[in-house]
């Protein structure tokens, strides 16, 4: 069984919206890819709402996916947005928009397991969403 959910839904002209759930991590990002390659591909779709309220986890492979996607969708002018995430995956979004992980983490191995302890403070209450 995977230890991730994708649930993909049109949700008017011109947008997707994919809920995502579960664990986004090493294991589990190639299912996300394949689930947005369709999306990607289709040119009518100018804007991928990501739903992320029940996403517990993410690692760096999960970030990348989701960077692919922007990517994907800006190079024809459209976008992703990404909604409802918990405040652990909310803090890890922060982290990669104030320091692209690349920049500060010398494997994929140590940002992972960065981004894993922080994200365990953040659901115990160690760390909050503005501290580090």
């Amino acid at each position: 069984m995977s230890l991730l959910r994708i649930q993909t839904e049109s949700a008017a002209t011109g947008i997707q919206r994919v809920a995502i759930g579960g664990r986004l991590d090493t294991h589990t990002f190639g299912e996300l890819d394949e689930a947005l390659a369709p999306i990607l591909a289709d040119e009518g779709v100018t804007s991928l709402v990501l739903d992320l309220a029940e996403l517990d986890y993410i690692s760096s492979a999960g970030i990348r996916s989701i960077f692919k996607a922007r990517r994907a969708l800006s190079a024809r002018g459209g976008r992703v947005l990404a909604a409802n995430p918990q405040p652990q995956i909310q803090k890890v979004f922060d982290l990669v928009k104030a320091v692209p992980l690349s920049d500060i983490f010398t494997s994929v191995a140590e940002a992972d397991a960065y981004l894993d302890a922080m994200q365990r403070k953040v659901v115990s209450g160690e760390v909050g969403l503005t501290s580090e």
